[in-house]
């Protein structure tokens, strides 16, 4: 018996280098495809490029990073693909908008995938919504906007989400009259939509938004680009006078809202298709956990006014279960406001 059990423990020992060599053997000389559900240039592309330039230190075997933009559908198509194409080896990953996992918490047809099934990574921040007005409307703050009561139009993604709803909150609460505008290929698209004139505003996260759209928040007139609202302030300077959203919002708006803003915890779901190898999945989760505590890669996040507040697998995995376990009159609401009613089951 004592044999026995020293050579198992020297089997479980050597068990860990044996998976080691094994995931080093796998990797060694392949790429790593990185897939981003939105165009270039937005805060998903950011985010995604510089997790990129340091993840493959980590991973056995050093796989060379590719990101690859496959926008679509408010990053559905990249969704799917993973979910459904994507081979499950541990060679494609998927970063999409956790907006479909509100849209098909809402029952919505077109999102086929069950968000649950993906083997989740990470998220490298958590975030906050934040919704802002061209300076050529002539207005400035939320109270502006409650007082014109004229109708204005918001850009959003073709997908239900961040880019499409908040403002229907406050068009509910306080009489306002915005009016979502979709079907751009990400917030990239949007900034020149609202450069263009097409649109007079638009949400999305506020991290993306102070980067991305860094030039049209410095600038100043007709093309400066002014936020009137946000979900967290989290000590930013540049937002620590703008009202929150929970601060406007009563009943069972608020409570509504405080469901549907779970996603702006989840922001950036890096993921990978169902069914990968465990210990596979078990090697990214380690790695892309490494790259947010990186100092290199901090100091470059900072230097690039990013925010890094990493979110576990775990944390995100119970923002999931919060959407699939809402109450029913909440649910309810949150389909007739974001017009989600017609698809109900």
């Amino acid at each position: 018996m004592f044999r026995m059990i020293m050579s198992l423990a020297v089997a479980l020992a050597l068990f860990p280098s044996h998976a080691a060599v094994a995931a080093e053997e796998f990797y060694k000389g392949k790429n790593l495809r990185m897939l981003v559900g939105f165009s270039p240039g937005g805060g998903y592309d950011t985010y995604t490029r510089f997790v990129a330039r340091y993840i493959r230190q980590y991973i056995p075997g050093s796989p060379t990073p590719v990101v690859q933009n496959l926008p679509g559908a408010g990053s559905l198509v990249t969704a799917n693909f993973i979910y459904k194409k994507a081979k499950p080896d541990g060679l494609t990953l998927g970063v999409w908008s956790p907006g479909l996992v509100l849209a098909h918490a809402m029952g919505d047809r077109k999102v086929k995938i069950v968000p649950r099934r993906f083997e989740i990574i990470g998220v490298p921040t958590r975030d906050a919504v934040a919704c802002a007005i061209m300076g050529r409307t002539g207005l400035r703050t939320l109270d502006d906007t409650i007082k014109s009561g004229r109708e204005l139009k918001m850009g959003g993604t073709r997908a239900p989400g961040i880019t499409t709803d908040p403002f229907l909150f406050l068009n509910r609460e306080l009489g306002t009259r915005f009016r979502s505008i979709t079907g751009y290929g990400g917030t990239a698209r949007v900034r020149l939509a609202m450069d263009k004139g097409e649109v007079d505003g638009a949400c999305w996260t506020w991290d993306s938004m102070r980067i991305t759209a860094r030039g049209m928040l410095d600038n100043t007139g007709d093309r400066k680009l002014i936020p009137f609202i946000i979900a967290q302030r989290r000590g930013n300077p540049e937002v620590k006078d703008l009202p929150l959203f929970q601060e406007v919002l009563t009943g069972k708006n608020l409570e509504a809202f405080k469901v549907w803003n779970l996603q702006n915890g989840i922001t950036r779901i890096f993921t990978l298709p169902p069914g990968t190898p465990k210990d596979r999945v078990a090697i990214l989760q380690k790695a892309f956990k490494a790259v947010t505590e990186n100092p290199a890669f901090l100091a470059d996040a900072r230097r690039a006014d990013l925010a890094v507040d990493y979110v576990s697998p775990r944390e995100i995995r119970k923002a999931l279960v919060g959407f699939d376990t809402m109450a029913p009159d909440i649910r309810e609401y949150l389909q007739v406001l974001t017009g989600f009613k017609k698809f109900k089951q």
